[in-house]
């Protein structure tokens, strides 16, 4: 008994002392250790994802993949898989493990390696959160402290979701919801037992042993987790037998992109910057919603594309990307004659020697394609057809009809000589760019010429599209909102309106008639001239604007006077430093984005109220709750109609009419009607006027957008700037207003004009480019998209519009009912009253539009 006493007394002894030391150990530790009350609130590194209205995915910004996932969420055979590897007993201990610890200890003891940790899952959260991964002991006294003050503050699911979201699993994927995208493209819940397995394998090793870097490895390892879930009774025999046998599937996904704006995705991450500070907006798993509609988009960017393909084409071929290789001369040539090689081409340096397959191939994989075009090597020629090398080993035909454009460009304004044959164009050994149509494939180039389009919700300035260029990649110059260009005659609809203010009516003639004034200061006299070269006298204000006449509209300026242009030019957001102080003013001299242009052209489709573009609808966190909404001011006449009728009863029963908030109606800058008389002259500018049969007809400068989208409930306004360096289109249909631009970056550079191609449709744009034929074919093919499906909206004119039967020659009242007379639009009490004496003829200023400057 004395000796049971002894060894008792001894046990109880080391247990005090161990307790002791424990508390003396905790005591010194103490103070050292991080505050786990801020796992309560903590805020996973998360980045910022960029959607579109619909909820495209446009961009991902951030240096860690994670996508945080909610447990309830998480697939019981992806818990049961992590479980079974790291922590069998996760939900019977109490953040340390006692069975762990000792086993750890065992082989500690027998092997003197620390081969196991025995870190349950709490004690990796404690480290992944806190703590280093250095392997020391004091590490471990830490961990055990914090891990039991974790099960404390925490229930097990909340501790599992941390786990979860936190662990790193290879390829910058963080947490299993970043690591099922990354590895797989799914989300958790899609994926299958092997998969499961494999992402619950990669914690022991996650850049060495994942299933990219290192199949084998990774193979190994999933099995080694499948066999602890049918030790731990997670999986039957029979699914062990099945899965384990299942092959890698996984392969590197990026950030799944579902619509490419990437001009849009760069305007969001500036706002989100700007607003939140780079690290959080990196980091703080910001949802952020925009204002773009995807298939508007995509409308948007094939409509620009497929212009800027004409333009090129109509100029003619630059030649190829390089030359791989010279052809061999025929055996009767004279090796004199042989053309050597350009100077910026790669050459083979055996000329004339094919290069082999494998090496062309190995080119193509080389050079990436850009937007739609694909990198093709010719083979061989034949007279009217190329044969190819595609980049993915397929042998393609280019043929006659896919390639007959492609004359010699020699300078923007000069074309050569229409070819005959193949070889007239491709040579073998051409590295070329290529176009999938759905006719054929064609031959293609990347084009030198820029572009912009934007498009809005003229109620509220939401952007719907917006195309800052061709490609973001090579210049992330946003051409909509960094780029202020001259504008053209898109200026005169806004000099025109405060025309309108001052006592003009559509129906007033403006002297149609060359200006010869003698400028002073430069000892020079100033004409502006018309495009064409034409005047016809007294011309109403209508068909000035509609066949944009540069004289009518100088007089018209002159009536304003530039202080009145200039004031209405910057109730439209138009900024007076942009605006020069001279009559070129009402040319287009002035400068301004394409995003300027349209929302000034909104005030005319909306009635006339100013309202602001827009891009961020509204921006979430990470787990869906709303942090910021737009909140625009909107055009609405009929709340403005009833906040004006009973103003103290807005918020009851005028609210039960338009719930639009008194402080969200957007300010008004322009009367409805003035608006409305804007409005339906530039449905003018494309519909035109007169009859025909009896020749009074005339076309408005934009007759093409007529021809194919054939509706009446459009408008739009042309504009093209001295030596055609910058071209515009802007217009209107239901619920949008869009803005085409067309320019060199080079403000220097013309846009050129062009010759007549032999092979070149019939209805082929010829002569100098202007705003009709260069940004015009844009904006007509986008709107055309756009707007298919939408009903048809009358051009209804608001209360305060009168109409009254004119004379075309006079402008004052007619009593015929015949081709010399039309009912034209007033403002109530500025229609004429007198009757035009003689009856004459309205002379057409010209038939189609040739030529446009300014």
């Amino acid at each position: 008994m004395s000796w049971f006493k002894r060894i008792f007394l001894f046990l109880v002894l080391c247990g005090v002392l161990g307790l002791g030391a424990l508390a003396a150990l905790y005591l010194w530790v103490a103070p050292t250790l991080p505050d786990v009350d801020s796992l309560k609130t903590v805020q996973l590194q998360t980045p910022m994802r960029i959607y579109s209205k619909d909820g495209a995915l446009l961009s991902q910004f951030g240096e860690k993949r994670r996508i945080p996932v909610r447990y309830g969420d998480v697939p019981q055979p992806l818990i049961d898989a992590f479980l079974a590897t790291e922590d069998a007993r996760f939900f019977e201990h109490k953040g340390v493990d006692p069975i762990g610890v000792i086993r750890a200890a065992v082989v500690l003891v027998t092997t003197g390696r620390k081969a196991q940790g025995a870190s349950t899952i709490t004690m990796q959260v404690a480290r992944n959160f806190f703590l280093s991964r250095e392997k020391t002991y004091i590490r471990k006294v830490k961990e055990i402290f914090l891990a039991l003050k974790i099960e404390q503050l925490l229930s097990k699911e909340e501790i599992l979701e941390l786990y979860l979201n936190r662990s790193f699993l290879g390829n910058r994927a963080y947490g299993v919801g970043a690591a099922a995208q990354v590895y797989y493209g799914k989300d958790v819940a899609q994926l299958t037992l092997a998969q499961m397995a494999m992402i619950a394998g990669l914690p022991q090793a996650p850049s060495a042993a994942n299933p990219i870097r290192n199949p084998q490895r990774a193979f190994t390892r999933r099995n080694v987790v499948l066999g602890r879930m049918l030790d731990v009774g997670f999986i039957s025999q029979q699914q062990f037998d099945d899965t384990r046998v299942q092959p890698i599937t996984a392969r590197y996904h990026g950030a799944e992109i579902e619509l490419d704006a990437p001009y849009v995705a760069e305007m969001a991450r500036d706002i989100m910057v700007a607003r939140y500070g780079e690290d959080a907006a990196y980091t703080g798993g910001y949802q952020v919603y925009t204002s773009i509609e995807t298939t508007a988009q995509r409308q948007a960017q094939q409509a620009l594309r497929d212009n800027l393909y004409s333009y090129d084409r109509r100029h003619g071929y630059r030649g190829p990307i390089a030359s791989l290789w010279q052809p061999q001369p025929a055996a009767d040539a004279d090796p004199a004659n042989i053309d050597s090689p350009t100077a910026d081409a790669t050459v083979d340096a055996a000329a004339g020697t094919p290069w082999e397959r494998d090496r062309i191939l190995q080119t193509l994989a080389d050079t990436k394609p850009v937007q739609d075009l694909l990198p093709a090597v010719v083979m061989d020629t034949d007279a009217k057809q190329a044969m190819l090398l595609m980049a993915d080993g397929s042998d393609a035909v280019l043929s006659w009809e896919g390639m007959n454009w492609g004359r010699e460009f020699i300078t923007d304004t000069r074309q050569g000589a229409a070819p005959k044959q193949a070889s007239d164009i491709l040579s073998e050994g051409d590295l070329i760019w290529v176009r999938q149509q759905p006719e054929r494939l064609m031959l293609a180039q990347e084009p030198q010429v820029s572009s912009a389009l934007v498009a809005l919700n003229p109620g509220d300035g939401a952007v719907r599209a917006l195309v800052g260029g061709y490609n973001f990649q090579h210049s992330q110059y946003n051409r909509v909102t960094q780029a202020k260009r001259q504008l053209g005659s898109n200026i005169k609809p806004f000099i025109y309106s405060a025309a309108l203010e001052q006592g003009y009516t559509l129906a007033t003639l403006v002297n149609n008639a060359p200006i010869n004034q003698w400028d002073r200061s430069q000892g020079t006299a100033w004409r502006p001239k018309n495009s064409p070269d034409v005047y016809t006298g007294p011309t109403r204000v209508r068909r000035g604007l509609g066949q944009s006449v540069n004289v009518m509209a100088v007089r018209t300026l002159r009536h304003v006077g530039i202080n009145g242009a200039i004031a209405q030019l910057q109730k439209f957001g138009f900024e007076r430093n942009d605006l020069p102080r001279n009559e070129s003013l009402a040319l287009g001299s002035a400068v301004a984005t394409p995003m300027d242009v349209a929302r000034g052209f909104a005030t005319f489709a909306n009635g006339g109220f100013k309202v602001e573009p827009y891009v961020i609808e509204r921006i979430e966190n990470s787990f869906g709750q709303v942090l910021y909404q737009a909140q625009p001011r909107i055009a609405c006449a009929e709340c403005e109609q009833a906040l004006k009728a009973q103003p103290q009863q807005f918020s009851t029963d005028i609210q039960a009419q338009c719930p639009i908030p008194a402080s969200q109606l957007a300010p008004r800058i322009l009367s409805p009607q003035v608006a409305f008389l804007i409005k339906d002259t530039l449905s003018s500018v494309i519909w035109g006027g007169g009859d025909w049969s009896k020749g009074t007809g005339w076309n408005g400068t934009a007759w093409r957008a007529a021809q194919l989208i054939k509706r009446r409930d459009i408008g739009g306004k042309t504009g093209t700037t001295n030596e055609s360096r910058d071209t515009w289109f802007s217009g209107f249909g239901p619920g949008i207003v869009a803005t085409s631009w067309v320019g060199f970056d080079d403000h220097g550079r013309q846009l050129g004009r062009t010759s007549w191609d032999n092979y070149g449709p019939r209805n082929q744009i010829t002569g100098a480019e202007s705003g009709a034929k260069t940004a015009g074919p844009a904006w007509n093919q986008f709107m055309n998209q756009a707007l298919k499906g939408v009903p048809t909206v009358p051009m209804t004119p608001p209360e305060g519009v009168v109409t009254a039967r004119i004379d075309l020659a006079s402008g004052k009242l007619s009593r015929r009912n015949d081709y010399t007379s039309r009912f034209e639009y007033f403002v109530a009490g500025t229609e004429p009253t007198e009757y035009a004496d003689n009856q004459q003829q309205e002379q057409p200023v010209f038939e189609q539009e040739t030529e446009e400057l300014f």
